[in-house]
């Protein structure tokens, strides 16, 4: 499954987001806020139980989530959807997982993996602003499921529509979440039109 963002926020801060003359300060905080909206709606199928609190005027019930979350960034870009994804769901663990796209092969190759022996979270968030070849995606979801994860889904920001049918053909069962899928990728793998490299934009390594 794969959803676009139909959300009128989501919209206007991505076109904030991909114009040249944005600055890295302002970058980080549209990649933040991007990824906050996009993670509700990420997050909208999340397991709930009953809870009866107490307010200043009596007794209420209420709703209390039950699945424990984990967030995985794929280092380096995807570390700039983490901290507005925290500031609503604080107990979310952080797990990360490091890979770089080899430049002549346009493979992901990893470098860095801080998962524990075994699974501690019953759903597990994949944060990434660019599904460009769709490499880096499936790759860590390959990493995530041999771990034992059984529910895993994809946020990111901007997804190129060869990323979409690469992670759809090896994970159908991972839901895909983003602000908008692009037109295509260019001839060096760069979404089109996509807004450059977002980890060299978040800092300010371009």
């Amino acid at each position: 499954m794969v959803f676009e963002s139909q959300h009128p926020l989501v919209k206007h801060k991505l076109t904030l987001l991909r114009n040249v003359t944005t600055e890295p300060k302002k970058f980080r905080e549209l990649i933040r806020e991007l990824a906050m909206l996009l993670c509700y709606e990420a997050t909208s199928d999340l397991g709930l139980k009953d809870v009866m609190v107490e307010t200043p005027m009596g007794a209420a019930n209420g709703k209390e989530l039950v699945d424990k979350i984990g967030l995985i960034p794929v280092l380096r870009a995807g570390l700039g959807m983490v901290e507005g994804i925290w500031e609503m769901m604080p107990s979310s663990e952080v797990w990360h997982i490091g890979l770089y796209r080899d430049e002549r092969t346009l493979k992901p190759v990893s470098y860095y993996n801080k998962l524990p022996t075994s699974p501690t979270v019953e759903v597990c968030l994949v944060l990434d602003p660019m599904l460009a070849t769709g490499g880096s995606a499936v790759a860590t979801i390959d990493i995530l499921k041999k771990w034992g994860a059984e529910r895993i889904k994809f946020v990111g920001i901007l997804a190129a529509p060869e990323g979409v049918e690469t992670l759809h053909s090896a994970h159908p069962d991972v839901a895909i979440h983003v602000a908008k899928i692009d037109d295509s990728l260019n001839d060096i793998g760069y979404i089109v039109p996509g807004l450059g490299d977002a980890g060299d934009r978040q800092f300010g390594t371009a």
